[in-house]
């Protein structure tokens, strides 16, 4: 099915456009939340990184649950489906309540919807491509994602900028969550079409080894990550800086355009020189920003710390996967991306947790130094360990990239 017969790509282009309104919905809400929680409700820091963990780790544990569903029943529209119709219950209803339990539970239930959504859909758009314009496929998905990304804060502004004197602003913008998904779910209904089922013999290789390079990577990127919190501490320290309520959707918007600008050329970046060089800039550029924003007390600093923390993400998040696939035999990729996904979302609950308490019992710089610290320690042990592997292989007269390695 996956020959050299030409797939139109219209089935792609209302993916990309549920990714849109779906990436729209999102952040719209997502730049204020945590002031919401902060200065609406009154609760701590310490519990805005528990809810937002709980969403990280929510997500990565049910991209597995999803995954396996996914492959074992072949239908993709209704995992899709119900993962849009969980966030389209969630983010209204964080306006109704303001229990700290309901609130979490909530953003559990949002990290669900999102978890159960992801893998079906790529699975969809893979069976709606062939080989030969599958690359395209994918980028015209993630273009329309990321252009609801920036267009999300954009309309936040405009939302603020009219409600600016309305004490009920926080609640309407979550009420206003819900419209997207409308969309989002009425397209994938009509427009999207399921693609068939492929019958193909299943080998199950769940005993063989992944390699000890992936568990190295793995290891080293629970160490950066138990430093890296959620971005609700980037809106958070904005405002303690001096940025105000109607600025930071301008402020994200900015992050979401410098993040989905280099993307692309990061990525080429990292087929001509390699994905462990582009990994340790994205790691560079993480703790420079974040020491930036522990330091940080002017206004212009924090827009300029916003756009380079953009590229922490252009130069990482497709990156490391590829990395990943780089490192793994094609057999064992789907056991090594769940192995992967996991560990990096579980890591966030602790990672938020901890920023929370030291925002609140130390001081609000103190979240920032702790993560530069911790990516520097675990881009000087990547460093390390790629230089010993290169040596170690180029001994061995093997390929000189740590990558290339099957380990």
């Amino acid at each position: 099915m996956d020959g050299k017969k030409k797939k139109p790509l219209s089935n792609v282009f209302f993916i990309g456009l549920i990714s849109f309104f779906g990436g729209i919905s999102q952040d719209i809400f997502v730049p204020i939340l945590p002031l919401y929680f902060s200065n609406v409700l009154g609760l701590s820091k310490e519990f805005i990184g528990l809810a937002e963990g709980l969403v990280t780790s929510g997500s990565s544990i049910f991209k597995i649950v999803a995954g396996y569903l996914t492959d074992k029943f072949g239908k993709k529209k209704p995992l899709i489906f119900l993962g849009y119709l969980f966030s389209l219950i969630a983010r209204p209803l964080l306006a109704l309540t303001a229990m700290g339990s309901g609130l979490l539970g909530l953003r559990f239930l949002d990290g669900v919807g999102k978890g159960m959504k992801d893998p079906p859909k790529d699975a969809l758009t893979a069976d709606s491509t062939v080989v030969a314009t599958r690359g395209r496929g994918f980028g015209i998905v993630r273009m329309l994602d990321t252009m609801g990304s920036v267009a999300g804060p954009l309309i936040l502004f405009g939302l603020l900028y009219l409600l600016r004197n309305n004490n009920a602003k926080y609640h309407i913008v979550l009420f206003a969550t819900a419209i997207p998904l409308f969309f989002t779910l009425i397209i994938l209904t009509l427009k999207v079409k399921e693609t068939p089922r492929v019958e193909k013999p299943i080998i199950t290789v769940l005993t063989a080894p992944l390699p000890r390079k992936f568990y190295f990577f793995v290891g080293i990127t629970l160490l950066f990550g138990i430093g890296n919190s959620s971005a609700a501490f980037l809106v958070l320290r904005a405002q303690n800086v001096g940025i105000t309520l109607l600025a930071i959707p301008l402020v994200y918007a900015l992050f979401n355009f410098v993040y989905a600008s280099a993307s692309v050329p990061f990525g080429s970046l990292s087929d001509r020189i390699g994905r462990e060089k582009v990994i340790m800039l994205g790691w560079a550029a993480y703790a420079i920003s974040y020491f930036g924003f522990g330091f940080a007390t002017e206004k212009y600093q924090i827009w300029l710390l916003f756009a380079f923390y953009g590229l922490y993400f252009a130069t990482t998040e497709g990156v490391a996967k590829a990395f990943v696939a780089d490192i793994v035999p094609a057999d064992r990729r789907g056991r090594a991306y769940g192995i992967y996904s996991t560990a990096v979302g579980l890591v966030s609950l602790p990672a938020g947790i901890i920023a929370g308490l030291l925002w609140d019992r130390v001081g609000s710089s103190a979240p920032f130094f702790f993560g530069g610290t911790a990516s520097l320690a675990a881009l000087l042990l990547f460093i390390f360990f790629y230089h010993r592997t290169k040596s170690r292989e180029g001994n061995q007269n093997s390929a000189p990239s740590f990558a290339d390695s099957r380990g």
